[in-house]
């Protein structure tokens, strides 16, 4: 017969998941930084723009999904296209829609560090975890996305 946690053991398993998430992203994103002087919200930002259609994205929808304010975006945006990793392209459409695009380099560079990033998840979570706990864990965390997220009640 399984009982319900009490309150000590389900407040320690949440803090256990917050330590593990934040050691790992902190390992995750030091070694990005390392090796290609990103940032993680730059990091985030190129990496959704290469696995995205033309690699590019309306700059309000990429703020939004990066969960950067306006004025945080700008920042990482006006950092990226100096580093020549991004460029603003206005659409032909709508002149209130400006694109953040990759540029070659941008794309060689968020190719190379999202491929790291995979080696690195690869070594520090899928090794310790095995596929099938790393499955359940992207599932349990979806779960917790879809009813606390956004939009949720």
């Amino acid at each position: 017969m399984t009982t319900e946690p009490d309150d000590d053991e389900i407040v320690t398993w949440w803090g256990l998941v917050i330590e593990g998430y934040l050691a790992t992203q902190d390992r995750l994103m030091g070694e990005i930084a390392q090796r290609y002087d990103l940032p993680p919200a730059s990091f985030d930002i190129l990496v959704r723009l290469v696995r995205s259609p033309d690699h590019r994205l309306p700059m309000t929808r990429l703020a939004k999904e990066a969960a950067l304010s306006s004025g945080g975006f700008t920042k990482v945006a006006d950092r990226l296209a100096a580093a020549d990793l991004i460029e603003r392209v206005p659409s032909s459409e709508d002149r209130r829609v400006t694109y953040a695009s990759l540029t070659e380099h941008g794309r060689e560079v968020a190719s190379a560090a999202r491929k790291t990033c995979a080696d690195i998840l690869r070594e520090r979570v899928l090794a310790p975890l095995g596929n099938r706990s790393s499955e359940e864990l992207a599932e349990a965390m979806r779960t917790l996305r879809n009813v606390n997220g956004p939009g949720s009640a």
